[in-house]
């Protein structure tokens, strides 16, 4: 099976469109259709479905389009090891990060890490824990640096765990909960607006059982957005309410623009930790990187 062939089918599935994709690759429609029909007469199943609306991939076309990533990304990562190995103090590192993690954490270990091999590149893509693990699975990142869940069977995935962080409901400076009794009721929080991340996140999550564990109903954000910043932003600018990892209100704590209120619920902690494919080529600079990591988080908790 011809990997040019299959990386053409992932594009085709990225774009939706066989036109677009034709044009990121730089050939004509003809010629990419024509390896299209190629490639399903040598697996025997339909890949592609063409439409009005485009070109969207078979269950076929999705599965071989999951290991065509996996075998781009084993060989980028094939190729840094080379690079790696020829100077024990270069190659390439990409990662998806978190925003809590890209507060502290990440920063310390990349400092450390220049310290140590100056020669090694670091490239970061931010997001959110399940946009990162779609990256982490497409081969577009070496490792992910994001809150974990405790359980996971996903047998593709192998996870270090790092260090815990604590989430909280958080208020901007002068805020009227402030002046409220400690700890706080749920109920206490019920009528203000939240800004929140979207119900498929960890933190979102535990809010959601925050409530339901007081008998009441979880809170209908009226923003719900993938940006940390926004969240941020957003509660400093207003009486909104949030719910955010302490890691991430860091500084915004110690400058006082944020404050986590003390509410009368069992803290939620999260796991925070590097997630790697099972299968990954080793990789020194990845290690080194992840090593760093290990001693940042340590430093932290300190």
């Amino acid at each position: 099976m011809d990997l040019l062939k299959l990386r053409q089918l992932t594009q085709i599935i990225r774009h939706g469109s066989y036109s677009e994709a034709a044009e990121a690759l730089g050939i004509t429609q003809a010629a990419l259709s024509k390896n299209m029909r190629v490639l399903e007469r040598e697996t025997g199943v339909q890949l592609l479905e063409r439409g009005r609306f485009g070109a969207i991939a078979t269950p076929f076309g999705a599965a071989l389009a999951r290991h065509a990533d996996a075998i781009d990304a084993e060989l980028r990562a094939a190729s840094s090891q080379i690079a790696a190995l020829q100077s024990a103090s270069s190659g390439s590192i990409a990662i998806g990060c978190g925003p809590s993690e890209a507060t502290r954490l990440l920063p310390i270990a990349i400092t450390r890490l220049r310290r140590r091999a100056p020669g090694i590149r670091v490239t970061v893509m931010y997001g959110l824990s399940t946009a990162l693990i779609d990256m982490l699975k497409r081969g577009e990142v070496d490792f992910t640096l994001s809150s974990v869940p405790n359980f996971s069977v996903d047998r593709d995935i192998r996870t270090i765990e790092l260090f815990e962080d604590k989430a909280a409901v958080v208020v901007r400076a002068g805020h009227p909960l402030l002046a409220l009794r400690k700890p706080i009721a749920p109920a206490q929080l019920v009528g203000y607006e939240w800004v929140l991340a979207r119900r498929e996140e960890l933190e979102r999550r535990a809010l959601d059982d925050l409530f339901i564990s007081a008998r009441l109903d979880p809170p209908e954000p009226t923003i719900e957005t993938t940006s940390a910043t926004l969240m941020q932003t957003i509660v400093m600018q207003s009486d909104f309410l949030t719910f955010l990892p302490r890691e991430l209100i860091y500084w915004q704590e110690r400058s006082r623009q944020l404050h986590a209120l003390t509410v009368a619920a069992p803290p939620w902690r999260r796991v925070v930790g590097v997630r790697i494919r099972a299968r990954a080529a080793a990789n020194p600079a990845v290690e080194a990187m992840i090593e760093e990591l290990r001693a940042a988080a340590k430093s932290i908790q300190d």
